[in-house]
């Protein structure tokens, strides 16, 4: 199949960006947003996103844990006003959510990314970057400035992983995210059965998949195909984006030890977060090497398949650690409410990944926005629900005993 058979079949009429802003505006829930990104978006691109490792297990099992919490809420309290503000990771911000790093999100939508980062400083959030990227850590910080931090996968080139570090540095990123979950990448079989690969190559299947999306075809046609922009000059003998990300997957370092960590901290000026952590013991000893805060996180159920939920696992880190150290939990959060929960299990702060990612390759920067909208409207509205005023009243006195 050539270009050109695609480009015929993404012959899209000019209303298509009404019918989208339509769609977007309409969306009341993060499923809904969901909805439109599934109706706009190849199989192939929108489960890439969408899916989880081996049975899924994990994936599943983060939102039912969020399902399985209920809450005890207060009354006859005064609710007319209610203050969102809080402070985690040692800095104010307007609400306790910060975005996830999410990789190659230009397959979604066209500079996805700095949608999302924009979204993110309109709101007095922080932004993570990913390494995996379709925006550069510079780009971000030229184009949407605001509460940045970069997530970095430690790579086997150990001088292209230190080059991030210094780049991220150089255009004064706030934080680093150190993700230590991914010594080796996830068996996403959702992927195999649609075709979708990376080095990317045209089959029957996936050519005619990508056909029926013609609106989705015509915008990358337009735009070209994304690239990994932080890690262009990876692999020297590697032209273009394809090769560039098969190079990534091969060369995450599986030899990435608490000896390498413990070197990144000491000398990392700023703050510094790791992510995927699931085990109290290991919560233990990032609070122990100085770090300033840690995500609860099993990678969206993309790595390990029968992984622990993160909001069960929240509990016990939070004892482990005290006030020491910041901690979020990333994983599952898809409604206001579920903010409060993981508040009231002891989060500083929830990180959304799938949320925002919805809704950008919904409606782009209209949909990221939409997203945290929806997301800040339910957080509201479940505080003078459960009778707390302030993100500081939601305590564990709001969670029921089990039944």
């Amino acid at each position: 199949m050539k270009a050109g058979d695609l480009e015929r079949a993404a012959n899209v009429p000019s209303s298509a960006a009404p019918t989208v802003a339509r769609a977007v505006s309409r969306a009341y829930s993060i499923a809904d947003l969901r909805a439109c990104a599934k109706r706009r978006l190849p199989r192939a691109v929108f489960e890439f996103f969408d899916g989880g490792a081996e049975d899924e297990q994990t994936l599943r099992d983060n939102r039912a844990a969020f399902e399985r919490v209920r809450l005890a809420p207060k009354v006859l309290v005064d609710v007319s006003q209610i203050d969102t503000k809080t402070q985690f990771v040692g800095t104010a911000a307007s609400l306790p959510i910060a975005i996830a790093p999410t990789g190659a999100v230009g397959f979604g939508w066209p500079g996805g990314d700095v949608a999302i980062a924009r979204a993110a400083a309109a709101f007095g959030i922080p932004y993570a970057l990913s390494t995996t990227a379709t925006a550069s850590i510079e780009r971000i910080a030229r184009e949407a400035p605001g509460r940045l931090w970069f997530q970095v996968y430690v790579l086997k080139k150990r001088e292209f992983t230190e080059a991030l570090i210094e780049r991220a540095r150089a255009a004064d990123y706030e934080g680093l995210i150190i993700t230590v979950d991914l010594p080796v990448g996830g068996k996403r079989e959702r992927d195999f059965r649609n075709d979708f690969a990376v080095p990317f190559r045209f089959t029957r299947r996936n050519f005619l998949d990508f056909a029926s999306r013609p609106g989705w075809a015509l915008s990358v046609l337009r735009k070209g195909m994304p690239v990994w922009e932080n890690l262009v000059g990876f692999t020297p003998e590697s032209t273009n984006t394809a090769a560039i990300a098969s190079s990534v997957g091969r060369n995450c370092d599986a030899s990435f030890d608490w000896n390498r960590l413990q070197a990144i901290r000491d000398a990392w000026p700023k703050k510094l977060l790791v992510k995927g952590i699931t085990r109290a013991d290991d919560a233990e000893r990032i609070a122990a090497m100085g770090c300033d805060g840690l995500v609860v996180s099993n990678h969206g159920g993309r790595q390990l398949d029968g992984a622990v939920a993160t909001l069960d696992a929240l509990p016990a880190i939070v004892r482990a650690v005290g006030t020491r150290i910041s901690v979020l939990l990333d994983g599952g959060v898809r409604r206001g409410v579920d903010v409060v929960k993981a508040l009231a299990l002891g989060a500083e702060a929830v990180m959304v990944g799938r949320a925002t990612l919805y809704g950008v390759c919904a409606g782009g920067e209209a949909g990221a926005n939409r997203a945290l909208e929806i997301l800040r409207e339910e957080l509201v509205r479940s505080m003078q629900l459960c009778g707390a005023r302030s993100v500081r009243e939601i305590g564990p006195d709001l969670i029921a005993p089990p039944r």
